[in-house]
Parts: structure tokens; sequence; C-alpha cells
């Protein structure tokens, strides 16, 4: 009888054994979150629980319920050259957009810059008394040696900065 009891407590131990570890692996299996880790149009890293809908490169990550990735193993050798590609070109992208940014800033700046020399130019050559404001702004009427210095200087900065544009 004891022999007996012993033998149907260990297949009770077996069959609960068991179960838990079918119990373990469903939950494991069934219990994963998906993480979609992408990078967003300005080159920015995003992790969300909702797939993407304007994003490159979404990787997906699962994560078991105990928090630690599901396939962790797999991912600590993980040599995917596209991943990386991926973000150098969104970096390049957006360096090139910045560069070009300030491509575009320095023409406006040379460009106004151009417009305000020629309109000193404009105003040297109309003739008439010219004059500069002194430290303690007073006006020092130019004589016509000054005035000359002045409209060669003013001259040369145009072929400066007028580059390329309309004269």
């Amino acid at each position: 009888m004891a022999y007996s009891l012993m033998i149907n407590t260990a297949n009770k131990l077996l069959i609960g054994v068991a179960t838990t570890c079918l119990l373990a692996l469903s939950m494991n299996s069934s219990h994963a979150i998906q993480v979609y880790k992408s990078i967003g149009a300005h080159g920015e890293v995003k992790y969300s629980q909702h797939a993407p809908q304007n994003a490159r490169n979404i990787e997906v990550i699962e994560f078991r319920s105990d928090g630690r990735q599901a396939n962790a193993g797999q991912m600590a050798g993980k040599t995917d050259v596209n991943q990386n590609s991926g973000a150098q070109n969104a970096e390049e992208q957006r360096v090139a957009q910045l560069e070009a940014r300030i491509k575009d800033q320095e023409a406006q700046a040379n460009a106004q810059r151009c417009q305000s020399l020629r309109n000193n130019l404009t105003n040297l050559n109309v003739g008439g008394r010219i004059y500069e404001m002194d430290a303690n702004g007073k006006r020092q009427y130019l004589d016509g040696r000054e005035i000359e210095l002045k409209r060669e200087r003013v001259q040369q900065a145009i072929g400066q900065y007028c580059k390329g544009t309309e004269t």
C-alpha cells in the first residue's frame, strides 16, 4: 500500500511538472511582446508597439514576458549590413540637407551683400556730396580722392561677392 501510494504521488508530481512546463512554454510564446524599431524621417531611432507607416529599416524585436529579448542569443551575433547602412544613409541624407541649407543661406547672404554694394556704387557714381559718420556721429564729407578710393574698394568687393549674379 505504501508502494502504490508512493507511485501515485510520483505520477501526480510528474504530471504536475509536465503541465507546468507546458504552461510555461505556452506563456512564453503567447506573451511575447513585439516592438518595432525604425528610423524616422529625420534620422531618429523610434520604438513602438505598432508597426510604423512612414519609416525606413523596420526591425521587429520580440520580448518575453520576463522582459528579456526572445532571441537574445541571435541578436548578440547579428551583423546585418543593411541595418547599419540604413542608419548611415539617413545620416548622410540629413548631412546633405544641412549642407544644402547652409549653401542656400550663404548664397542669399552674398546676394544681399552684392545688392548693397551695387547700391553703394550707384550712390558713389551719381555724384554730389558723399559723407560718412565718424565715431562721434558727425558727418565727415569725402573729397574727390576719397570718393574715388571708395569707388575702387566697392568695385573690388562687387567682384568678390557678385560672381555669377547679374551685373
